[in-house]
């Protein structure tokens, strides 16, 4: 979730919004190849933004939310925490 996207609004044209954490150079070789670069901020809230929540074998829950937004992940703790 912390890595710099794009994104692109439509299927025409050569048109891509690319958030500022991409480095120079990646933005360079996008328009020596014709695309028409607009730069965002550095965590833009046009990428969109999520959370997530991971549980592993051990039944340990893990979360992230997006720094694109002000939500939270909170997972909900297995019935054995609860005691």
């Amino acid at each position: 979730m912390e890595a710099p996207r794009f994104t692109k609004a439509s299927f025409d044209g050569c048109d891509v919004a690319i958030e500022s954490r991409v480095s120079e150079a990646t933005v360079g070789e996008l328009k020596k190849m014709g695309h028409e670069v607009r730069v965002l901020g550095p965590y833009s809230q046009a990428m969109g933004k999520g959370q997530a929540v991971l549980r592993n074998a051990e039944g340990v829950a893990f979360g992230a939310s997006d720094a694109r937004g002000d939500g939270a992940a909170v997972p909900q703790m297995p019935a054995f925490w609860k005691k």
